[in-house]
């Protein structure tokens, strides 16, 4: 039988800007769609660690990010 011990996932996020908004009014949602997603890590007790995160020329984000898988002990790989 096998069981996991310790394990994350590693994702890249690109937060992208809704196409019908104004340039400033899409950026701003870019900004709390972030903020909300890190919340609802917070709410959800899951391990996270922000590798890179990196605003683009048009106003969109990417993350990249490396966080807890399910329930799994996360072990050392967020140290």
């Amino acid at each position: 039988m096998k069981r996991i011990k310790e394990a994350c996932i590693c994702q890249t996020l690109h937060f992208m800007l809704k196409e019908d908004a104004p340039w400033d009014y899409a950026a701003r949602l870019v900004k709390e769609e972030i903020e909300k997603y890190k919340e609802s890590l917070a709410k959800t007790g899951t391990k996270y660690r922000i590798i890179e995160e990196t605003p683009q020329s048009d106003g969109s984000v990417i993350i990249k990010i490396k966080k807890q898988y399910n329930a799994s002990p996360v072990g050392s790989y967020l140290d």
